[in-house]
């Protein structure tokens, strides 16, 4: 018996191209709406295995909504989604072991200890990491009987990392995993994510730390109003590596800048200007927050 489809719903989106089946996530005119307001409007992504990739975008863009559906604790509304294969509405037990999911706030405040902490959530799994190794590769071994409470925030933080981790998640998904942090706190949290890739986990990231996605991230995308507006690597997001450079310079006592598309040939005639070197020379490109800012419509 052939089975006619069945029409798609009124005002659905449909997806732009099949799923990728090799991805560790793929969507297809992702929706979800609240009241009559799309929070999730269309969303097209592919994130391939092993790759680290930044989502960003203010606060109300669709951020958080979307990694939800990705996380099976959302539904949506219209579109396609797989999620190692998987649609997440349809996601059982084993599929949920795959994943890791280190939120905001995590068990920083627990009465027990990291080891004892990692032992109970290494129960809910199949074939965990070992609790002992787990606390070595996030930096902890010496705080293994160390109570939660008693941890600083950078601790606390390697934990939750920890507790995402220990069940061997092939996709793990981090929500601004270093807010608050002191600048030293988070380039060591940084050499423990690039450690996470060296072992195959892909990364979903979502920071308001540009300078974060740009260090971590093999890809970013800007999400806003809901839209994904653009992905790319980090270096070429916005047009970056094709806009002019800013060169600037001081002389006769006057800050002077100019923009060029040949920094080097501007800049080798500048020098002839001078018996030595160029004073307060400086060169720049667009930063990654730059072209965001223009991006999600900043009016600054």
């Amino acid at each position: 018996m052939t089975r006619t489809p069945a029409a798609p719903a009124p005002g659905a989106v449909q997806p732009a191209s099949p799923l990728d089946p090799d991805a560790a996530i793929s969507i297809r005119g992702l929706v979800k709406r609240y009241g009559d307001r799309n929070a999730v409007d269309g969303v097209d992504l592919d994130i391939q295995r092993g790759e680290i990739f930044a989502l960003l975008g203010p606060n109300g863009a669709g951020k958080t909504t979307t990694v939800e559906v990705l996380e099976g604790y959302r539904a949506r509304d219209g579109g396609e989604v797989r999620v190692l294969g998987v649609d997440p509405a349809d996601g059982g037990r084993r599929w949920k072991a795959e994943l890791g999911i280190v939120l905001q706030s995590g068990a920083g405040d627990s009465q027990l200890t990291c080891l004892e902490l990692l032992r109970a959530q290494a129960a809910y799994y199949p074939a965990p990491r070992d609790p002992a190794e787990v606390l070595e590769l996030v930096g902890l071994t010496e705080k293994a009987g160390s109570r939660g409470r008693t941890l600083s925030g950078g601790q606390r933080r390697r934990l939750d990392v920890a507790l995402g981790i220990v069940g061997r998640p092939r996709l793990l998904f981090l929500d601004e995993p270093t807010t608050g942090f002191d600048p030293e706190a988070r380039r060591q949290f940084w050499s423990l994510i690039r450690s996470l890739r060296d072992l195959g986990t892909t990364m979903l990231l979502t920071t308001h730390y540009l300078d974060e996605a740009e260090e971590l991230a093999d890809r970013v995308g800007v999400i806003t109003r809901g839209r994904l507006v653009e992905v790319a690597v980090p270096s070429a997001l916005g047009g970056r590596g094709q806009a002019p450079a800013v060169v600037s310079w001081t002389e006769d006592g006057v800050r002077r800048t100019a923009e060029t598309a040949a920094p080097t040939a501007f800049v080798a005639e500048l020098a002839t200007r001078f018996p030595g070197e160029v004073p307060d020379l400086a060169v720049a490109r667009p930063t990654l927050e730059d072209v965001y800012l223009r991006m999600i419509g900043d009016p600054a």
